[in-house]
């Protein structure tokens, strides 16, 4: 599949997941796709179970914002912020194709901390 056609697939899933549209959000994977997220240990297999935790999740995403997406081939990532309740976390996901969807993915979450002082001189303010 070509660039531009897993570029504008992954622009239609991250819209789909900002407009909490869990059909077309899971378009994009897979029936056998796994997710995983390194950080809690947890694997999901397979699209509908993906479909599934993303549909029961207690706290439901209240704002969505994609920073970036790079790729090429079959590997692309994207950055992104999910506000949760009002509270940022900022994300990363990885995405790995095969025919077309995706076959595999990774997500990392991170909340927002207090830069150290002691950075400071070398350092200038994002937010």
């Amino acid at each position: 599949m070509e660039e531009q056609n897993i570029r504008d697939l992954i622009d239609r899933h991250w819209a789909a997941s900002a407009a909490g549209d869990l059909e077309k959000e899971h378009d994009i994977y897979h029936d056998d796709a796994i997710c995983d997220y390194p950080q809690s240990g947890e694997r999901i297999r397979g699209r509908r179970n993906i479909q599934g935790l993303r549909a029961n999740h207690p706290g439901k995403p209240s704002g969505f914002e994609v920073r970036r997406v790079l790729g090429k081939g079959e590997l692309w990532i994207t950055e992104y912020i999910i506000a949760y309740r009002g509270n940022p976390t900022f994300t990363v996901s990885i995405m790995e194709f095969r025919d077309g969807l995706v076959m595999h993915e990774t997500q990392y979450f991170a909340d927002p901390f207090e830069a150290p002082a002691s950075r400071a001189q070398w350092v200038e303010r994002m937010m």
